[in-house]
């Protein structure tokens, strides 16, 4: 069986669910375990609490792993004398051994940590615990459309999101998606700030006035201040009206759009994915951390079908 940890906010959860149909496709036995959102000591490095979000959607069924399945993958004890969290793994010289026989011979550990941006071993498993967010769009690439028939979204009830949405099908719509607030952190500037720059949005924005002509561009962010002040004229709208947990249709209203530029942000690959025009424009920024080094070949070769725009505004 293989068992994968679902975890962190929406856009991680839709990966984490989408490799669970990957492997499902493949005719393998596959559970999520869903554990994480149910015991707050996991989450107790997240700012905010999350919730499992994919059961916000209309009708998603998938299996889930109970506790003591994944305890047996893993060969952890469960019961009152066990660990938080991932369990307690075994104790004292049985410890020892097993970390010793993870490095001689990785292929025997049950559990799997993502290290590398695709890791194409994963489909070789049979029973293995993937722990990841699997954020690479080659891993299920080839079942997008099946992905995009399962995950659907419910009727917003919000008419301002039904005619935005029936408005970006009848014009050349564009969404364009800036994440602020939390990378602007000192503890995430680091790893995910500088890389969508105004250059970034620019080229973007100036490619896709290139191809599609009289583009009208739909700004999404969880900073809409910031995009009133940045972003005047009749070509834009400011998406600022879904709010809380409403926020879910921003991805859906993405999803409408005729292009799409995305932040370095799963959500706005999602809004992205789930857009299933034949003759759509996908961009996103040439890397998603700064600890990455660019490959552009690589690239396009995980990202197919995506143009590349690096943080001084060159396609790449």
């Amino acid at each position: 069986m293989i068992i994968i940890k679902v975890m962190g906010g929406l856009g991680n959860q839709m990966q984490q669910y989408a490799l669970y149909e990957k492997f499902r496709f493949l005719g393998k036995e596959a559970r999520l375990d869903i554990s994480w959102f149910e015991d707050a000591a996991q989450q107790e490095n997240v700012l905010a609490k999350r919730e499992l979000e994919l059961r916000q959607f209309e009708d998603l069924r998938f299996e889930t792993a109970s506790r003591e399945e994944c305890a047996a993958l893993l060969q952890v004890r469960t019961g009152p004398k066990a660990g938080k969290g991932k369990g307690d793994v075994l104790s004292g010289a049985a410890a020892f051994w097993r970390k010793v026989k993870r490095k001689l011979d990785p292929a025997s550990d049950p559990h799997f940590f993502e290290t590398d941006m695709y890791h194409p071993e994963i489909f070789s498993f049979s029973d293995k615990y993937l722990e990841g967010h699997w954020a690479c769009e080659k891993y299920y690439h080839d079942i997008l459309p099946l992905l995009r028939e399962k995950i659907r979204f419910p009727q917003s009830r919000n008419p301002q999101n039904v005619r935005t949405a029936e408005r970006m099908e009848a014009e050349n719509s564009v969404s364009v998606h800036i994440r602020r607030g939390d990378y602007l952190d000192p503890e995430n500037a680091g790893m995910f700030g500088g890389i969508c720059t105004d250059a970034y949005y620019e080229a973007a924005m100036d490619y896709v006035q290139e191809r599609l002509a009289g583009a009208h561009f739909y700004l999404f962010s969880d900073d809409t201040a910031y995009l009133k002040e940045h972003f005047r004229g009749e070509q834009y709208t400011v998406v600022d009206w879904n709010r809380g947990a409403d926020n879910f249709y921003d991805c859906w209203l993405m999803s409408r759009c005729r292009a799409n530029i995305c932040a370095n942000s799963t959500f706005s690959f999602w809004g992205a994915r789930l857009n299933g025009r034949e003759d759509q424009l996908l961009i996103r920024p040439a890397k998603h951390k700064n600890s990455q080094v660019i490959d552009p070949e690589r690239m396009h070769e995980l990202w197919e079908g995506w143009t590349l725009i690096d943080e001084k505004g060159k396609v790449l």
